[in-house]
């Protein structure tokens, strides 16, 4: 099955099996590698990735689905060599330790401060839900309202 779609601003056809979850299009064939891998179950969100702009589990999102969708990975966050504010959050508050969920944190992260431009730590649990084997929470917190706080500068 042919399917059409543009990731990171790039139009790309893929012909695949329609059910092949979306995460291993983008690995596999697209070659971008920055979106991991974690529980294949939609659960920890280490595959986190952007559907027209909001947050979605790449590990159970069929790849039909994105039939000319807007997809975004890690790899196109940025702006060139402008870091995205979350992308220079995570950067000034030295989140990673490991850095393997570190992907599908600042995904879920960029897609929430869209929409809540000032998260209270209530949003952020509501919200951010992925899993960190690390525990590297707190820094991660501080790295959320750090961005909030970047984007809203620079609006």
């Amino acid at each position: 099955m042919k399917i059409q779609f543009k990731i990171n601003g790039q139009a790309q056809t893929v012909d695949v099996d329609g059910k092949t979850p979306l995460l291993w299009v983008i690995r596999d064939l697209l070659g971008l590698k920055g979106t991991k891998f974690g529980c294949g179950k939609a659960a920890c969100g280490a595959c986190t990735i952007h559907v027209d702009g909001n947050a979605i589990r790449s590990c159970s999102y069929a790849v039909k689905f994105a039939e000319g969708k807007e997809i975004t990975t890690i790899e196109g966050l940025s702006d060139g060599d402008n870091l995205h504010p979350v992308q220079q959050a995570w950067k000034e508050e030295i989140v990673p330790q490991c850095g393997y969920c570190q992907p599908g944190f600042m995904m879920a992260t960029a897609a929430m401060i869209e929409k809540i431009p000032n998260p209270t730590d209530e949003d952020i649990d509501n919200n951010i839900i992925n899993i960190c084997r690390c525990g590297t929470y707190t820094r991660m917190r501080k790295a959320i309202h750090r961005a909030a706080e970047i984007k809203n500068n620079n609006a």
